[in-house]
């Protein structure tokens, strides 16, 4: 199935009835799977020379914190060599997903592939991290004129963020490759979560994947850790709309100096604070969430914990418990739910109505 062929701002989300809003893996062990094996690059970083990767050496110890912090997020033991270069695998014959572009020079390589459109998902603090000049790489695809460069950034280990990003940036996607022709090259940070994650929904959306199969042929090809859950919740809002309920939660203790509340909707990296009320002597937090399932966890003068009046997951792989609270729209039909229910379930797959329906929606699609 070739890949990218026939792609081609924000419309409503289309509804059933109408139309609304929307084991431990270390990547220098990974190989590329392609067409031209002479063009394979390894994670390793095999397109950067000895002399060039000694140079990058002292930016080991920031690939080391990188790393850490990666599978703190993402509840997988992944690693990232910044300091050994862009490295990248071919997914589809015209479909790459790989790590950042370091300098214009990398431009260069990607060209001699055929890559004609380089899709960023990096946002600014992931470029400064490692001192990456996207101003540079960013002229040099303009003065090459064969190349075209796009950035449509997510944030780096936040699934919600994903989730509500996916349309936008599965839409500009679809046009540019449809536009550009030639190879895609999608890549974040490390290649590891936010491209694969894009790809993946490229390929559910557009390309006629069922997402396991999907999935399965992405980890084939570059052993990774997508966001299935960001991916099912996005396809069930554009499908059956995207709404939002108020939750309240509750921290009952009035002899902590401060509450806090970490993951739902904001990612373990940041927190919100909780408001006391004297009079019951509680912590409580008021918040907007669209349908799905949100994991937390209180930080209750410094110390993350959970509370035993709410629900909490079952221990995972390291044995850590969270809060957890599913949210669901007061409104929704029978119809509506059956779908969401499909579509983030185990096996989720599309329909060849549902699958027009999304490409139409992508098609009009317009950021404002």
């Amino acid at each position: 199935m070739n890949c990218l062929q026939h792609l081609l701002k924000e419309p409503p989300i289309v509804g059933s009835r109408s139309m609304r809003r929307p084991s431990p893996l270390n990547l220098a062990m990974v190989r590329g799977g392609s067409r031209r094996s002479n063009t394979v690059k390894t994670a390793t970083g095999a397109s950067t020379s000895s002399a060039e990767s000694s140079a990058l050496e002292p930016g080991a110890e920031k690939s080391d914190s990188y790393s850490t912090n990666m599978t703190q997020a993402m509840g997988a033991v992944l690693t990232y060599r910044h300091e050994l270069g862009m490295n990248y695998n071919f997914i589809c014959p015209d479909l790459i997903v790989g790590s950042c572009l370091q300098s214009p020079l990398d431009v260069d390589k990607l060209r001699e592939i055929g890559v004609k459109t380089v899709f960023c998902l990096q946002q600014d603090p992931d470029l400064e991290y490692f001192g990456v000049d996207i101003s540079a790489i960013q002229d040099y695809c303009l003065e090459c004129k064969d190349i075209e460069h796009c950035r449509e950034e997510v944030r780096d280990f936040d699934a919600f963020d994903l989730r509500l990003r996916l349309p936008a940036v599965i839409s500009k996607l679809y046009k540019l490759a449809s536009r550009n022709g030639g190879i895609t090259y999608i890549h974040c940070t490390a290649g590891l979560g936010r491209a694969p994650a894009v790809a993946l929904a490229y390929m559910f959306w557009i390309l006629g994947y069922d997402l396991n199969e999907g999935h399965r042929l992405l980890q084939s090809k570059r052993p990774s850790f997508p966001k299935l859950e960001a991916i099912k919740l996005a396809t069930a809002d554009i499908l059956t709309g995207l709404s939002k309920n108020c939750i309240t939660l509750k921290w009952k203790n009035g002899s902590c100096s401060s509450v806090e509340i970490s993951g739902l909707d904001i990612g373990w990296g940041q927190k919100i604070p909780l408001a006391y009320d004297k009079e019951k002597r509680a912590w409580f937090l008021e918040r907007e969430l669209p349908e799905g399932r949100y994991e937390y966890k209180y930080v209750v003068d410094g110390n993350w914990l959970c509370n035993e009046h709410e629900m909490k997951t079952k221990p995972n792989a390291d044995g850590h418990v969270n809060n957890y609270i599913q949210v669901s729209r007061d409104d929704t039909s029978v119809e509506e739910q059956e779908m969401r229910e499909r579509l983030t379930g185990q096996n989720p797959a599309l329909t060849k109505e549902e699958r027009l329906m999304i490409r139409e929606y992508l098609e009009q699609y317009s950021e404002q």
